[in-house]
């Protein structure tokens, strides 16, 4: 049985809109403004080459798309990418471009309900605002993987919207400390662990 591993870059306020700069956001690219050390580094690669496959959204899928098949490094992360299995919840993608991606609908909750029971091994979400929040409606997220940035950009799409939905009780599993400028890599839990 498969895993939902959301994987998201987070300010302070809970701000996960356009990490990277790729975007048309006001504060994009906020997450290289702070160093995450070798330490952070090492931690997405890992997951990135442990994951399965990818579970995106279109609008990220669509940003991954246009960037990942023309990258190459010497750590694999590139690679990695661009072989695994890729899924995407989308109502209106229907001629993906991006090498082993299947288009699975818009249903969430049986959609990734079936990919979970056939995958085994780790699903890896990251970005993909719209699907998070539904994956976390089901009650389909196994793990948070949280980096969370010393920055309040008091703007921006949300991780944890303030919509009126149901509250979350998270379970902590880890804390890590990377980097020289207060980067913290926060694991939860939608589980109780076993005692």
């Amino acid at each position: 049985m498969g895993r939902v591993i959301v994987t998201e870059f987070v300010s302070l306020d809970g701000v996960m809109e356009d990490p990277g700069g790729a975007e048309d956001y006001p504060h994009g690219g906020w997450t290289f403004k702070f160093d995450r050390g070798d330490d952070g580094n090492k931690f997405k690669l890992s997951e990135t080459l442990e994951a399965e496959a990818l579970l995106l959204g279109r609008v990220t899928y669509e940003g991954f798309a246009k960037a990942w098949p023309t990258m190459t490094d010497t750590a694999g992360f590139a690679d990695k990418m661009n072989a695994m299995p890729k899924y995407v919840v989308s109502g209106t993608l229907t001629d993906p471009t991006w090498n082993n991606t299947t288009v699975i609908g818009s249903d969430v909750a049986s959609a990734v309900g079936r990919l979970k029971a056939d995958v085994a091994g780790d699903l890896l979400v990251a970005g993909s605002a719209q699907l998070v929040g539904g994956l976390l409606a089901a009650d389909l997220v196994d793990e948070l993987r949280l980096m969370v940035f010393p920055v309040v950009l008091r703007a921006g799409k949300k991780m944890f919207p303030d919509d009126g939905g149901a509250p979350l009780t998270l379970h902590p599993v880890g804390v890590q400390s990377v980097g020289s400028d207060g980067v913290v890599i926060l694991t939860y839990s939608r589980q109780a662990p076993a005692p």
